[in-house]
């Protein structure tokens, strides 16, 4: 039984992570263009913390649990939970879980009309999901340390 359902949590796993990724990377591009509107611009501040919001809620924090969950059963249940290349992926995850973090409480931020970042952060910070994105990629295909 479990020969047969390991894959399909694997391909589950891989469709959550590519949709969690596609929010994390579109998310702060989201900001960069909030955080340039000029003052005074309520109807497009309302539209895009409508965006934000339904992003967040709707595709990336499910996505991201279900990452965790179906990640971690595949750990367990392969054996590799102890591999030195498993064990820096997940603290490349943790902190892929920590920018999650920070971008839903900017989420709360920019509803509350309380940013005070510019657009050039977001655009740094839209970066960072990339950089993660890649040592865990590299790690979970590689497998380097045995």
């Amino acid at each position: 039984m479990l020969e047969t359902l390991y894959p399909w949590i694997k391909a589950f796993h891989v469709i959550a992570v590519i949709a969690w990724m596609a929010a994390m990377l579109y998310l702060p591009r989201l900001f960069v263009y909030h955080a340039a509107l000029p003052a005074g611009s309520r109807v497009q501040s309302e539209t895009f913390k409508v965006m934000e919001r339904r992003l967040l809620k709707a595709i990336m924090t499910p996505a991201m649990i279900v990452t965790w969950i179906l990640g971690l059963w595949l750990a367990w249940q392969s054996g590799y939970y102890a591999a030195p290349w498993l064990q820096a992926k997940f603290a490349l995850v943790l902190a892929m879980s920590g920018v999650h973090g920070f971008l839903s409480r900017a989420v709360k931020d920019f509803a509350a009309d309380r940013n005070t970042r510019s657009q050039r952060f977001y655009r740094v910070i839209n970066e960072v999901p990339t950089l993660l994105m890649i040592g865990i990629v590299i790690l979970a295909i590689v497998k380097p340390w045995g």
